[in-house]
């Protein structure tokens, strides 16, 4: 949990912005107009700028094509390129051919990460033997190695995130030098984090623990970088804007870096079915078509209820449903009016005042297109959602997980459930018992617990997942830490106080309530501890370090007494959208404070499963 003075976290998108423009606030040819330019990035460049940048934005900025690195291009030797990549072997290689081969008018070169001295030295060699030197106007280190999904939210990468996953941290066969190697690429993807931010955090974390080894060596690149005050990266002019690299030409270049869904990268994937056809064996679904939808900051609708449970979601299409029709019901009933017949001064007078009310229509039409595509967006997207929800009975499986972890009594056995052929897909099942293992003080009985393994295994199950848990439930000794998620007394779930209105493409009866009681979590908790300045045994011996103090030793004992206004809450191995949306209605009700989240990897259940499965393999 890195804790500081100052958040925000669209000063990526201002970055991405300043770069895209030569690296200077605005640039524009003679007409106003701005300087027309190429866009060359890799994987790790085009997962950075695909949240934040739309391709409407990026041609209002001049880009006129936006092209893979190692895709086959073609010279375009009149127009500048801006290139956005990792500074890897196989990245300069590309790079130096694109100097070879005369591509582009010029190259401005900047890299996500801080480039090492021998790659710019190669760099620079391949412009001198291509008599390309003049053309090279910029090489930037930008320090954008990391992906931000939303104004309080960041991921650290998505290229090769296995590398840095739960499942690779907690291998047990890791050496250490592999240990380092994940450890390093996490540090260097915050040290790039911080330095957009622009603030030098405050740092807390468990002991004995991965956070505590990035913890160590985020510190320790902080220190380095603060001590040397002329190359800071947190001062001056430097504050958040990536650092030149400038030329020396004679000798070489010198350096001055939980529901089932496909949610990737703010786009989600889905199959939707297409009704029912007829063919000679008789009636059969059609098959499912396979749609993407880009949920963007300008959709008002995704802003508002991204976190909202799936009721109030589903009754709020609705509303925006029948609003849309309204209005396109208006615009009918004023063309309508307008073929009136006869001349009557009565007649000519309402003609007349709906003319206005029509050309007024009119001119709102283009922003009636945009709400009927963003209305059909989320309908589709929440019409799949009910589809998953009653096909899988999420709804039961949401109930029993809450009284599993608030130990409230079940209304039904939780191996009457595994056993159920029409509850939820193995996964489901699997994932329902993990929770009750966890959860549970007491650990079952041998008998027991061959009685659950084996209704797991008729139910289809992969048996690796819990086989994992068992071994890090007795490691760890953490039995009786989710004990505090909820009290003995919480009611069970109702079911929904309301259907929808019965015009609504959502039928929501039978569906039990989705709503998830404000309870903290426990990163919420540990959060709310270290931000009052709480004495607490869970956050007493978190390790504290402050980098802004040169000389300071670690210490558990904070240095600052007051409590934090701003934080930023980072998951070594991991995180999901329910710790995040967890911390965003905690903070609602912290006026004047402000939190981020991020996580070396976002995943949702089925991937942590999977991952839990081959760590159970070993």
């Amino acid at each position: 949990i890195a804790v500081l003075t100052a958040l925000y976290l669209p000063q990526q998108a201002m970055a991405l912005k300043r770069m895209l423009n030569f690296n200077v606030p605005h640039i524009k040819n003679s007409t106003g107009e701005p300087v027309w330019k190429v866009l060359i990035y890799d994987r790790f460049g085009q997962d950075i700028i695909s949240p934040l940048l739309s391709v409407k934005e990026l041609r209002d900025m001049g880009i006129t094509l936006h092209l893979l690195l190692h895709s086959d291009r073609d010279p375009i030797p009149d127009v500048p390129a801006v290139y956005f990549v990792m500074p890897t072997e196989e990245n300069i290689d590309r790079m130096c051919q694109d100097l070879r081969n005369q591509l582009y008018e010029s190259y401005y070169l900047n890299f996500i990460s801080a480039i090492s001295r021998s790659k710019l030295e190669d760099i620079a060699n391949a412009a001198l033997a291509a008599s390309a030197v003049t053309q090279v106007a910029k090489v930037f280190d930008q320090y954008l190695n990391f992906i931000t999904l939303e104004d309080d939210m960041f991921v650290l990468c998505n290229q090769n995130k296995e590398l840095v996953s739960y499942r690779a941290i907690n291998r047990p066969d890791i050496t250490d030098t592999e240990m380092e190697t994940v450890m390093d690429t996490i540090v260097d993807s915050l040290f790039c984090f911080f330095v957009t931010l622009g603030a030098v955090p405050i740092i807390r974390c468990s002991r004995g623990t991965a956070a505590e080894m990035v913890a160590v060596k985020l510190d320790k690149k902080l220190r380095e970088n603060l001590r040397d005050a002329r190359n800071s990266l947190f001062t001056g002019d430097t504050l958040g804007a990536g650092q030149f690299r400038s030329f020396k030409f004679q000798i070489y270049i010198l350096s001055l870096e939980t529901l089932e869904r496909d949610f990737h990268l703010n786009r989600v994937n889905l199959e939707e079915s297409s009704g029912v056809e007829n063919s000679p064996a008789g009636a059969r679904p059609k098959r499912k078509n396979k749609k993407s939808y880009d949920l963007t900051p300008v959709d008002k609708f995704w802003q508002k209820h991204k976190g909202s449970p799936f009721p109030e979601v589903a009754e709020s299409v609705q509303q925006e449903l029948e609003s849309y029709r309204a209005q396109e019901d208006e615009v009918k009933r004023l063309k309508s009016i307008m073929g009136l017949e006869g001349e009557d001064e009565g007649a000519i007078s309402m003609l007349s005042d709906n003319t206005a009310k029509l050309t007024s229509a009119v001119s709102s039409l283009p922003e009636l297109l945009e709400k009927k595509r963003l209305i059909d967006l989320h309908t589709n997207v929440a019409t799949a959602v009910l589809e998953h929800i009653k096909a899988r009975k999420l709804d039961v499986y949401f109930e029993y997980e809450e009284k599993i972890m608030s130990k409230t009594t079940l209304d039904k056995s939780l191996l009457d459930i595994i056993s159920d052929p029409d509850a939820g897909t193995p996964e489901d099942k699997m994932r329902l018992f993990l929770i009750y293992y966890i959860s549970t003080q007491q650990a079952p009985s041998e008998a027991d617990l061959e009685q659950y393994k084996k209704a797991l295994t008729d139910a289809g199950c992969n048996l690796n997942p819990l086989q994992y848990i068992k071994q890090w439930k007795a490691f760890t000794k953490m039995a009786s830490a989710p004990a505090s998620y909820g009290s003995t007394t919480t009611k069970p779930m109702g079911l929904l106080s309301r259907v929808m209105n019965t015009g609504s493409q959502f039928v929501m009866e039978g569906v039990k309530n989705l709503v998830l009681k404000q309870q903290n979590l426990p990163v919420t908790r540990i959060l709310d501890n270290l931000m009052e300045m709480k004495s607490n045994p869970e956050t007493d011996d978190y390790r504290y370090f402050d980098p802004k103090m040169l000389r300071g030793n670690d210490s558990s004992v904070p240095r600052n007494k007051n409590p934090f206004q701003e934080a930023i809450v980072f998951v070594v191995g991991g995180g999901n959208y329910i710790e995040y949306q967890n911390l965003v209605d905690y903070i609602k009700g912290k006026q004047g404070k402000h939190i981020l989240y991020g996580c070396s990897e976002l995943f949702n259940a089925t991937q942590f499963i999977k991952q839990l499965s081959q760590l159970g393999q070993k």
